[in-house]
């Protein structure tokens, strides 16, 4: 325990070593993980016991189509 303090004191003092740009790739890179991770899973087929849920205001509706990535593009 006493290490852990004497560490933590000399860090504060001297300043973090690591870098804020790592620190905020890993925050953003989680909430977007998290957001892209949710519409994913309310525009999938519903687990057992969710069938007759309502898909939150905030998520948006996702079309499927019959053969995704096959024939013309749609423009």
């Amino acid at each position: 325990m006493n290490l852990l303090m004497q560490t933590a004191t000399e860090a504060a003092a001297k300043g973090s070593q690591f870098p804020l740009a790592f620190t905020l790739v890993y925050v953003v890179g989680f909430i977007a993980a998290v957001t892209i991770g949710s519409i994913a899973w309310y525009n999938s087929k519903r687990p057992a016991g969710w069938e007759s849920k309502d898909r939150p205001d905030f998520v948006p509706e996702i079309e499927k189509e019959e053969t995704p990535g096959v024939g013309e593009p749609k423009s």
